[in-house]
């Protein structure tokens, strides 16, 4: 791919142009997820969630999926960790899905972790999906894309089934953060949608650092119903850089309906 031919000396608004490639590069995530024989769930926020351990490796990555990956702790609080499994020597990532369809509202996250320092290769998703191929997306990723000069805050919205691929549109930033607590936002609805992240817990706009607007002139804006989903993995399958595990805790969800 393209992405690795980038020189180091390109702009910004090049690189944020690259990010689009790159996203799309890792975009089996967009094929419907496939989650094995041994399916189990769990429960977190006040849902209830499909943990991904397919037999075979699959996308985004493509990866290794553990079901040991995800757990929720007694505080109630969602884990995801990508690590190496001790027993075959193969990186493992995790994901989960909502059982429930969620559509026109706000969703939002509330994460620990060190985000802003993530291994170049490590992407943490947050995101609604509809399971149709490349098509009712809408994304909150952070990840450098296995480049450490890359932004690694990074929000795309994909078409309303039946578009191409290319009517996508995507914004990112490069993110600094004072610590590891984060909120993360994005509000849907008919004609726009509104994303957010910011420093802290927050249920408001306090410590912004970032915020985009996508709307229907943009991008043609999916109007289905779809399960949200949270993941954790590897950028091309490859094991982080520093060959170190990775763990973020997703301390709440929560969806308000308009």
């Amino acid at each position: 791919m393209n992405k690795y031919y980038l020189l180091p000396f390109l702009i910004i608004s090049l690189l944020s142009c690259a990010k689009s490639v790159v996203n799309t590069s890792g975009s089996e995530k967009k094929l419907a997820p496939q989650y094995g024989h041994l399916t189990h769930t769990v429960n977190f926020s006040g849902y209830t969630w499909t943990v991904k351990k397919p037999r075979e490796t699959q996308g985004p990555g493509p990866n290794h999926w553990g079901g040991e990956n995800v757990w929720v702790d007694e505080n109630g609080w969602l884990h995801l960790l990508v690590k190496k499994n001790e027993k075959t020597g193969i990186w493992e990532c995790a994901e989960v899905a909502a059982t429930q369809k969620f559509g026109y509202g706000t969703y939002q996250w509330k994460i620990e972790g060190d985000i802003a320092h993530l291994n170049r290769n490590i992407v943490l998703g947050l995101f609604n999906y509809s399971g149709n191929n490349m098509y009712d997306e809408m994304d909150i990723e952070i990840s450098r894309w296995g480049n450490d000069a890359w932004p690694n805050l990074n929000y795309t919205i994909y078409p309303a089934s039946g578009r191409t691929d290319a009517t996508r549109k995507s914004h990112t930033k490069f993110m600094t953060m004072d610590g590891t607590k984060s909120t993360h936002r994005f509000k849907r609805t008919a004609s726009e949608v509104v994303l957010k992240t910011i420093k802290g817990f927050r249920d408001d706009d306090t410590d912004l650092i970032e915020t985009k607007t996508f709307t229907n002139v943009d991008v043609p804006l999916s109007t289905l119903a779809m399960p949200v989903y949270m993941n954790l993995w590897l950028v091309d399958g490859k094991a982080p850089s520093d060959q170190k595990s990775v763990e973020i805790i997703i301390k709440e969800f929560k969806f308000t309906a308009l």
